[in-house]
C-alpha cells in the first residue's frame, strides 16, 4: 500500500514548481504534513518510527516538526511572494538517535528549500531554488494531534532539565493531571506541589499546555537539587506531545524538552 501512495507523488514531481498551475498561497501551507519523499525517493521509516514532519502555522509564521529523531523550530516570512518560502533558519534540539542518516538527509533539504507548489493528488512540493522539487509532503490526518486527555492520570519524572531523576529516592518525584478539573499535583522529590493548568490548541510543537499558581510546601531536605530541576522545569512548560511508546514529553518555549514523563507503573528503557 505504501508503494501505491508513493507512485502518484513520484509522477507529480515531474511537474516543476515554477509552473503556474496549481498556484498557491501561504495560506495552503497551514497545518501539519508528514515528509513521504526526500530528493526523488520515497521515505521509510524506521519499524515503530512515525514520518518526519513539517508544519506550518500561518497565523505568526511559525514553523516546527521533527526531522527524524530531532524537533524542528524556526518562521517563515508571511510577506513572501505566493510559492516562494525560505527554510534556511531551522533550529532544532540536540538529541542522539541510533540512525541519524535521515535526518541528516531531511536538515539538508530543507536549507535549500526556496519554493513551494500544491501537486495534482494534494501533496505540497518544496523546491530549491532550481525549481527542482526536493521534498513532498503528504496532509497529516485530521485529528491526529495529541488530545488532553492522554496526560489524565499518575505520572513518575523520568527526566528533568536534560537530566535523568535518581531512583529510588525516599520520595520519587511524579506529576498527576485531572485534567477534568485542570488541575496539577504531586511531589518534586521532598516537597509536595499543587496548581493548575490551561490548555490550547495543539500544533507540531506539542499541544500548548502552561501550568499557573503552581505552590508547594517548604521543607527543608537534604539533597535539593533534583527538586530545584523540577521545579524550573514545571515553571518553564509551553506544549506537551506524547512519544510513540507512550511517554508525555513536556517542552519549553524554544521546543527542548525539559520533562519526561511515563505512566506510573511503567518503565521506560
Amino acid at each position: 500500500m505504501k508503494k501505491a501512495m508513493f507512485s502518484f507523488g513520484m509522477a507529480a514531481l515531474l511537474l516543476s514548481c515554477g509552473s503556474v498551475k496549481n498556484a498557491v498561497t501561504v495560506s495552503d501551507l497551514e497545518g501539519e504534513w508528514n515528509i513521504i519523499e526526500l530528493n526523488g525517493t520515497a521515505v521509510v521509516p524506521a519499524p515503530n518510527q512515525p514520518f518526519p514532519s513539517i508544519g506550518f502555522s500561518t497565523t505568526d509564521g511559525r514553523v516546527y516538526g521533527n526531522s527524524g529523531c530531532n524537533r524542528l523550530m524556526g518562521s517563515i516570512d508571511l510577506n513572501a511572494n505566493p510559492g516562494e518560502i525560505s527554510l534556511g533558519n531551522l533550529g532544532s534540539t540536540r538529541m542522539m538517535c541510533p540512525d541519524m542518516t535521515l535526518e541528516r538527509n531531511v536538515l539538508s533539504a530543507l536549507a535549500q528549500v526556496k519554493k513551494y507548489r500544491k501537486l495534482d493528488d494534494g501533496n505540497m512540493a518544496l523546491c530549491s531554488s532550481s525549481k527542482r522539487p526536493i521534498l513532498v509532503l503528504q496532509k497529516k490526518e485530521a485529528g491526529a494531534q495529541t488530545p488532553a486527555a492522554s496526560l489524565n492520570g499518575r505520572w513518575e519524572i523520568e527526566q528533568a532539565g536534560g537530566q535523568p531523576v535518581p531512583k529510588g529516592m525516599e520520595k520519587q518525584p511524579f506529576l498527576e493531571f485531572d485534567m477534568a478539573q485542570k488541575r496539577l499535583h504531586g511531589n518534586a522529590g521532598c516537597n509536595v506541589i499543587n496548581g493548575s493548568l490551561e490548555l490550547g490548541e495543539a500544533d507540531g510543537s506539542g499541544s500548548a499546555l502552561t501550568f499557573g499558581q503552581v505552590i508547594s510546601t517548604m521543607m527543608a531536605c537534604p539533597d535539593m537539587e533534583v527538586e530545584s530541576r523540577i521545579l524550573q522545569a514545571i515553571n518553564s512548560v509551553k506544549s506537551f506531545g506524547v512519544t510513540d511508546e507512550g511517554n508525555v514529553e513536556l517542552y519549553n518555549e524554544s521546543g527542548t524538552v525539559v520533562l519526561l514523563l511515563k505512566k506510573s507503573g511503567e518503565t521506560i528503557e
